[in-house]
C-alpha cells in the first residue's frame, strides 16, 4: 500500500511518539479542520482516550463569535483544566503532521501556560 506524503509524515511522527511513551506520559493528539479544532489525550499502552475537548462542544460553541485562533485558546484551556482534574501534566504533543504554526502553536502555548509539560 502506497501512502502519500502527508500520511507518511503522520505515521512517522505518531509511531515515534508511541515508542517512547511510557506509563507516566500520555499522547496529546490534535486535529483541525477549516472551522474547528479537536484534541484528545490518549494512553497508548491501553489504547484508550482519557480526555477530549473540541470546539464543537455545546458550551464552547454557544460562546460569542470568535476567530479560529481564539477558539484554539478556549479549547486548550478547557483541555488543560480537565487534565489537571485527572492529575495529568506530562504529555507528548502529537501535531499530526500539521506545522507548528498558527492555531497549532497557539494551542500548544496555551497548554504550557496552564501547566502542561511537553
Amino acid at each position: 500500500m502506497k501512502l502519500d506524503t502527508n500520511k507518511r509524515k503522520i505515521f512517522r511522527v505518531r509511531n515515534k511518539l508511541k515508542k517512547v511513551s511510557g506509563n507516566n506520559r500520555f499522547r496529546l493528539s490534535i486535529s483541525r479542520s477549516s472551522k474547528n479544532i479537536y484534541a484528545q489525550i490518549i494512553d497508548d499502552t491501553k489504547n484508550i482516550t482519557l480526555i477530549s475537548a473540541s470546539s464543537v462542544e455545546k458550551d464552547i460553541k454557544s460562546a460569542t463569535k470568535v476567530n479560529k485562533t481564539e477558539l484554539s485558546k478556549i479549547v486548550a484551556e478547557k483541555l488543560a483544566k480537565k487534565a489537571n482534574e485527572k492529575k495529568i501534566n506530562k504529555i507528548f504533543f502529537d501535531r499530526a503532521g500539521y506545522k507548528y504554526h498558527g492555531r497549532v502553536k497557539v494551542f500548544a502555548e496555551t497548554l504550557r501556560k496552564n501547566g502542561m509539560d511537553f
